[in-house]
């Protein structure tokens, strides 16, 4: 009975520690694309990054080796929470249009309210090769899911007649352009872009009202 005891004490300390580190983590990352939106990636090092995470270099090289690790972690987060939230939508059985809606708020909240998510897309292609291709499987299976939605939206007839690869590539990329123009200081909080946004791309989508007695 003693050791089955302390064994859960272990485990118990074994996650808080775990819980720890990782928010830990995630205050660097945050600290990082701060540092990364001042000073462009290229230009950021692991210095300033320390410094604005308030750790010392040793520090910050136990949690991540090198700033590739640690956008590599900004743009995995991401496409995590991006690809959680499509696979919500689609199982909350709401209207096809209510589904995209909740897909582009949810994309723009990440990447709004959340530093790294913004900076994951300011920074597409500065990952070497071999992370950049880990990245890019999860960033195409985001994209299969939206272009599913608007397929299926088009053949219900939900959405207007259109090209689903060709219109899900405009809707990424007025959402990630976002990432360019908002401030956090304007005159809309990230929640009102987001809601805004969403309702305007989901009424591009809709089919024209019937003609009743033509031309």
């Amino acid at each position: 009975m003693v050791q089955v005891l302390n064994l859960g004490s272990n485990r118990s300390g074994v996650g808080r520690l775990r819980r720890r580190s990782e928010a830990r983590r995630l205050d660097i990352l945050r600290a990082a694309a701060r540092v990364f939106r001042r000073r462009g990636f290229a230009a950021a090092g692991m210095r300033e990054i320390a410094d604005e995470a308030d750790l010392s270099p040793g520090n910050l090289y136990y949690y991540f080796s090198g700033k590739d690790e640690i956008l590599y972690f900004c743009q995995d987060r991401t496409l995590e929470q991006l690809l959680a939230a499509a696979a919500a939508a689609r199982a909350s059985g709401a209207p096809l249009p209510a589904q995209l809606r909740a897909v582009v708020q949810a994309h723009l909240r990440c990447m709004l309210d959340e530093l790294e998510g913004a900076t994951a897309h300011l920074e597409p292609e500065a990952l070497p090769d071999e992370l950049r291709r880990q990245i890019v499987v999860k960033r195409d299976a985001y994209e299969r899911a939206i272009r599913a939605l608007v397929a299926e939206g088009v053949e219900r007839g939900a959405f207007a007649p259109c090209d689903p690869a060709l219109v899900t590539r405009a809707i990424l990329g007025a959402m990630n352009w976002t990432a360019r123009w908002f401030r956090p200081d304007g005159p809309q909080p990230a929640g009102e872009v987001a809601v805004a946004l969403a309702d305007y791309l989901a009424r591009g989508l809709a089919p024209a009202p019937s003609s009743k007695g033509g031309t």
